[in-house]
């Protein structure tokens, strides 16, 4: 009777698909523990129930077994390019919210703070990542400033490039940006992309609509990836290069739907990533989980979806992280089932930093937080008044900007200018034109103002600290006072993103380097979602109207874009007139 018991009881535990056995531990890394499901070995490409032994941070074997699990083990997933400023938090509090979501590892542009800091903004971002147990793979930023047409807080030479390329935390050169500087033979472009080969560290890429000859020598150059995709035809010249595609679903740049068919059209060749996303987009749509459940729902073969997500990053990039391989650091994810990928566990170095049922372990900490923040800033902007952003009519047609929902490119129109007594060009509500600010943050200067159309705004102002890439001020809004009032709070606080209704000014403050907070991801996701509220009460009609914005001053990204220098032609790279 007792040994049917113990057959019963075995049987049991085993169908929950997890059991553990405690013995003997190594160094600092938890006992040896062994886990029973259906492990996922993505290299062999096959499923088998199986007992997971790790002990000392690895892999210690991976065998099969005759029992029958309700949960699959597979490698942790990795998002292939991520700028963790733009999650509004640092990056040991983005490391819970992603092991929550599966991931394990990110290969991360350190490049928003170092245009407001330069190498000290990089150094702050890899020590704060060693107070989390996860994998940070940081990139040396190619381009601060992004182009000389915009006045950033720092400038990163080829030779502070050179430098960053012999530190063991850089893992190679974050997105080539400057296209034309790679076209066109730009020395101080070259140099640094040559300084990422001399290290033989890869070289990613940022080339929105670049094709033909222009695309093969900036392939030829050496730069091996792109992420600005939107579509099929784009990313198959691309990848006839031989450039593998960062597939991008984030809060502004949502290219997923478009893309997804190279998953099984080009195996090997594809990943995925976020690149700038908030916390609580992550919350609502799902991270790289997300888009792994959604191409397996497309019809997208199980192994080609996990290829992009799990190993064609680590073997691209030269990761650390583990692939469930013996001998491989333990790192790996436990899931309901290969439809869902509901997170149940996520393991890094044998540490089971976080459970389905109690959250983000202890365990994800793996040091106390040594790097102060207070005075990781650099904002000098006075505070502005309404004659500051007057516009005097000079024409009959002025360009407008578009803004697209759900990407990062933008139009241009041209439509009649309307002024007022004193010939100043006013907001035409009706036609959906609001007023667009851009205002130097690092030096005494002049706002600069365009016109733009797709926010819905029919009153109030939105404002934000984070404008891609040098992070001056923007702004946009129907009324005059509400955008000088707004810029103004975010200069009394010295950053951050705000939406005033008229009346009321709501803030969420950024005090490290306008960029970021201290906050966890759930407060962060609480205010942000309020900010976002409080600007669809005042008509905006774009999902993410903040990183939208955020963008508007992007000059890498056509069409027209608005910089602290002026009003900026994407397509012809150069400064042009309001009026036409």
């Amino acid at each position: 009777m007792k040994k049917i018991l113990f057959i019963m009881t075995v049987a049991v535990v085993f169908a929950l698909g997890v059991i553990s056995c405690e013995s003997s531990s190594s160094g600092d890394y938890p006992p040896k523990k062994v886990l029973y499901g259906n492990i996922v070995d993505v290299k062999a490409r096959k499923v088998f129930p199986g007992e997971l032994t790790i002990y000392g941070g690895k892999v210690l074997s991976v065998k099969e077994s005759a029992g029958v699990y309700d949960t699959y083990i597979l490698p942790g997933f990795v998002d292939s390019h991520i700028h963790i400023e733009s999650t509004l938090m640092v990056p040991e509090n983005y490391a819970r919210m992603a092991v929550a979501n599966g991931v394990v590892a990110a290969v991360c542009d350190p490049h928003e703070i170092a245009n407001v800091l330069g190498v000290d903004g990089i150094d702050f971002m890899i020590d704060n990542g060693k107070q989390a147990r996860f994998y940070f793979n940081f990139m040396a930023p190619s381009c601060v400033p992004s182009t000389t047409f915009e006045t950033s807080g720092a400038t990163i030479d080829a030779e502070q490039v050179a430098q960053l390329m012999q530190r063991d935390e850089i893992m190679g050169l974050a997105e080539m940006m400057n296209v034309p500087g790679v076209v066109y033979d730009d020395a101080q472009v070259l140099a640094k992309l040559q300084a990422a080969k001399d290290a033989g560290k890869p070289i990613d890429g940022h080339a929105p609509k670049t094709s033909g000859e222009d695309l093969r020598k900036y392939v030829a150059a050496g730069v091996s990836t792109d992420h600005e995709c939107t579509s099929i035809d784009e990313a198959k010249e691309k990848l006839d290069l031989g450039m593998k595609i960062i597939i991008r679903e984030g809060s502004a740049a949502c290219d997923f739907e478009a893309l997804y068919p190279l998953i099984q059209e080009h195996p090997g060749q594809t990943l995925f990533c976020s690149d700038d996303m908030y916390p609580d987009d992550v919350e609502s749509i799902g991270y790289i989980n997300g888009l792994v459940k959604r191409a397996v729902a497309k019809g997208m073969p199980l192994w080609e979806t996990l290829e992009s997500a799990c190993l064609t990053p680590v073997t691209h990039y030269k990761l650390k992280n583990g692939l469930l391989q013996e001998g491989d650091a333990a790192d790996f994810i436990i899931v309901n089932n290969l439809d869902e990928f509901k997170i149940l566990s996520t393991y890094i170095q044998g540490y089971e930093v976080y459970n389905a049922n109690t959250g983000v372990t202890d365990a994800l900490q793996r040091a106390s937080a040594t790097v102060a923040t207070s005075s990781l800033n650099n904002f000098k902007a006075e505070e502005i008044e309404v004659a500051d952003i007057l516009v005097n009519c000079e024409g009959k047609n002025m360009k407008v900007i578009t803004a697209v929902e759900g990407s990062l490119i933008t139009g241009k129109e041209v439509v009649p200018a309307k002024s007022d007594a004193q010939g100043n060009v006013i907001t035409d509500v009706e036609a959906g034109v609001a007023k667009l600010v851009v205002y130097n943050r690092y030096a005494a200067a002049a706002p600069q103002v365009a016109y733009i159309k797709g926010f819905g705004l029919r009153k109030g102002a939105l404002a934000s600290t984070i404008a891609h890439d040098s992070h001056n001020i923007i702004a946009v809004g129907c009324d005059d006072k509400d955008i000088v009032n707004v810029i103004n709070k975010l200069i009394a606080e010295k950053g951050g993103i705000a939406v005033c209704n008229g009346k009321d000014i709501k803030c969420l403050p950024l005090p490290i380097a306008g960029l970021m907070t201290t906050l966890q991801a759930e407060e962060v996701a609480k205010n942000h979602m309020e900010l976002k509220q409080m600007a669809k009460e005042l008509g905006c009609i774009i999902n993410a109207p903040y990183m939208t914005m955020a963008f508007m001053a992007l000059p890498v990204i056509p069409d027209l874009k608005l910089r602290d220098m002026g009003l900026f032609d994407g397509i012809a790279f150069g400064f042009t007139s309001l009026w036409e």
